[in-house]
Formats: C-alpha cells, sequence, structure tokens
C-alpha cells in the first residue's frame, strides 16, 4: 500500500526521495525492520492477552523426563499470532500487492496459518487432545499447495511475460545449463513440497528458538535468491532463471526475517511464548512456497537441511519400530527419541546447546546453498 501511495505522490508532485520506494532493497530493509518493530509492539500484549486466557502449552507425557519440558507447561502458546502479523503487515505495507507472485505466497502464510490456528484452537482452548484431526490438516495443505499448482500451471502468464516457456522447470543445483522438466508431474511434485516444508517445520518446533530462529536463516538465503532471480543482469551472470517480477519476494522474505528476529526475542530459551502449529505450518509452508515460486525446488533439502533431517529421523524412527515389531514382536528405535532435537536431549545436551549448533549447520547449509550458484 505504501509502495502505491509513493508512486502517486512521486508522479503527482516529484517530492524529494520518494524515488527510494522503487528500489527493492530499501522495500526490503523496510520490511524487515516493520516486521521487527511489530513483534516488538505486539509480541507482548499478545503475550499478555494469552496468559490472561490461560492459553498455554499442554504437558505431554512423553516429554516429561526429557530435559526441562516438564517446566513449560502453561507456557503461553499460539504465539505464531505475532509472526503472521509480522510477516503479513509488512508486506502489505511494502510490496507491490498486484504482483502475482506476492498474491500466491501472501495467500499460503495466510491460509496455513488459519490451518494451525484452528489445530491450536481446538488443541489448547477447546482441550481436544489431538487438535485437528490429522487428515483434515493434511486436506488443508494439499489444498493450498494443489492452488499454487494449478495457477502455475494453467496461468503462468499472470505471473511473468516469460514464465509459460519455464513454468514447469526446476533448477538443478551444480548444473550450469540444465533444468529439469517436471511436465504433467508438476502439480503433484507442488503438493508435496508444500505439505513436506509445512510439516518439517512443525517437527523442527521443539526447542525454544529452534524452529523460528532456523527459519529466519533460510528466508535470509531465499530473499538473496528472489532478489537474484527477479534482476536480469544478475540473473544473467549466475545464468539462472529470470523471472520479472519475482524480485517482490525479496520483500515478503525480508518481512520473515525480521519477523523471526523479532519473535526470537520472546521465544529463545527460556522461551516466554511457543508458537505453535499457527507459525511452524504457515512458515513451512511459506518456504516451500517460494522455492516453488522461484524454481529453486531442488535446493530444499539443502536449505532446508535441519528440517529435512528433522523429519528423516521421525520417519527412519517409525519405520524402524513398526518393522523390528512386526518380525521380532518388539518394536526397536535407531535413535533414542524423534524428531532429533529430542535425540540429543536424551544424550544429555542442554537445549540451548543444541538450538545453537543446530544454528551453526543451518548457516552452513545457506553458505551452501549459496554457492551452488557459482560451483557449477
Amino acid at each position: 500500500m505504501l509502495y502505491y501511495l509513493a508512486l502517486f505522490l512521486q508522479n503527482a508532485f516529484n517530492p524529494p526521495g520518494f524515488g527510494l520506494f522503487k528500489y527493492i532493497t530499501f522495500r526490503s530493509a523496510a520490511a524487515a525492520i516493520t516486521a521487527l518493530l511489530i513483534s516488538f509492539i505486539f509480541g507482548p500484549m499478545i503475550i499478555r492477552y494469552l496468559k490472561n486466557k490461560q492459553i498455554g502449552e499442554q504437558s505431554k507425557a512423553e516429554l516429561r523426563n526429557v530435559g526441562n519440558h516438564h517446566s513449560k507447561a502453561g507456557t503461553p502458546t499460539m504465539g505464531g499470532l505475532i509472526v503472521l502479523l509480522s510477516v503479513l503487515l509488512p508486506t502489505l505495507l511494502w510490496a507491490n500487492v498486484l504482483n502475482w507472485f506476492v498474491i500466491i505466497i501472501f495467500i499460503t502464510t495466510l491460509w496455513l496459518g488459519f490451518v494451525g490456528f484452528l489445530d491450536d484452537y481446538l488443541k489448547v482452548v477447546k482441550k481436544y487432545p489431538n487438535g485437528l484431526i490429522g487428515k483434515y490438516k493434511l486436506a488443508g495443505q494439499v489444498s493450498i499447495g494443489l492452488f499454487i499448482g494449478v495457477m502455475i500451471y494453467f496461468f503462468p502468464d499472470l505471473f511473468s511475460p516469460n514464465f509459460s516457456q519455464i513454468n514447469t522447470l526446476s533448477t538443478i543445483p551444480f548444473e550450469k545449463n540444465l533444468n529439469f522438466d517436471w511436465g504433467l508431474m508438476y502439480i503433484p511434485m507442488v503438493i508435496f513440497i508444500i505439505t513436506a516444508t509445512s510439516n518439517a517445520v512443525n517437527l523442527t518446533d521443539g526447542l525454544d528458538g529452534l524452529s523460528i530462529g532456523t527459519v529466519g536463516i533460510s528466508a535470509l538465503a531465499l530473499a538473496l535468491i528472489a532478489y537474484f532471480t527477479g534482476n536480469s543482469t544478475f540473473a544473467k551472470y549466475l545464468n539462472i532463471i529470470h523471472l520479472s517480477g519475482a524480485g517482490e519476494l525479496t520483500i515478503f522474505a525480508s518481512a520473515i526475517v525480521g519477523a523471526a528476529l523479532g519473535f526470537l526475542w520472546f521465544n529463545s530459551y527460556p522461551a516466554k511464548i511457543f508458537m505453535g502449529d499457527t507459525g511452524s505450518l504457515a512458515l513451512g509452508g511459506a518456504i516451500g512456497a517460494l522455492a516453488v515460486l522461484l524454481k529453486k525446488e531442488f535446493l530444499l533439502p539443502i536449505l532446508g537441511g535441519v528440517f529435512f533431517a528433522e523429519t528423516l529421523s521421525v520417519i527412519i524412527q517409525v519405520s524402524y519400530f513398526k518393522y523390528t515389531k512386526k518380525k521380532y514382536g518388539e518394536g526397536r528405535r535407531i535413535f533414542l527419541m524423534s524428531p532429533l532435537h529430542h535425540h540429543f536431549e536424551k544424550k544429555g545436551w542442554h537445549e540451548s546447546q543444541i538450538v545453537t549448533r543446530f544454528y551453526i549447520i543451518a548457516v552452513i547449509l545457506a553458505i551452501i546453498t549459496m554457492a551452488t550458484f557459482k560451483v557449477r
């Protein structure tokens, strides 16, 4: 909205300084700062409201003897409301809201935030043990993945003049002039990416500051990728797919970075509030949607390596347990506990130590991700 207001004022009165609004770099920095300020201003208000309404985390039986989880019962949850407000409002203020890249990422985040909110509400307020039934949560994730896939596959001209020529392509890491064409499998691929990343970030959200910090690191890398993709000079230099208009996603990704820093202020150990599914499902879906819109789906296992490892640990644990129970009559485990961060807690690592080391790994993976554009 501020973007269009600035354009109107510049065209009508040409005041000094308003030309800055046409630069994505300026608006991205403004979005990050705005997101940070929103977190700092509204965060304490939302925390107090949730405390007064006694909307707190319930004690989980399987975690009572793990780390300090026994002391976390009652801590306010549904803090994803802070994150959503801090991401979506700066996007509305600073981005080109008529740009279809922005429209798609905004709808994705809002929809998955609603699905997560419904799950948290049923779990914490209505006291349903499992919250939103799994198949309904999955339906919400699949439906938004289907929406994104259909829009890109059947209406590519809405996004960019050259999008119809590359709408089903994905960049292959470490390859200079090779892209993978999904063809008819494009829509199922998008559905899988959105569902997988949404659930992966949700699984990672088990320690104070772990999920929001790693999401912020991934979003920073995606902000750079979005800027390079939308800039014809950089795209040509790096020999990557150029998408006119995709640079506006830099503003959204920068808002995530600012929101992550702001929420981390309250969510770092010992957490004053938890993100809940309201935030984790939305942010996970947003990371996946950014990769899809920027044609960088194959980079997700590298950039989101922490989320990938957390999810893989659960899959391996459950599969091995079922296999050994069927074969030996007794289920066995590979990890002391899954997801992976709980395994290290069981080994005696302090929560802050695990989170810090996962941050370090996430930063290394982000650097490797950016290096793939030159190491080809």
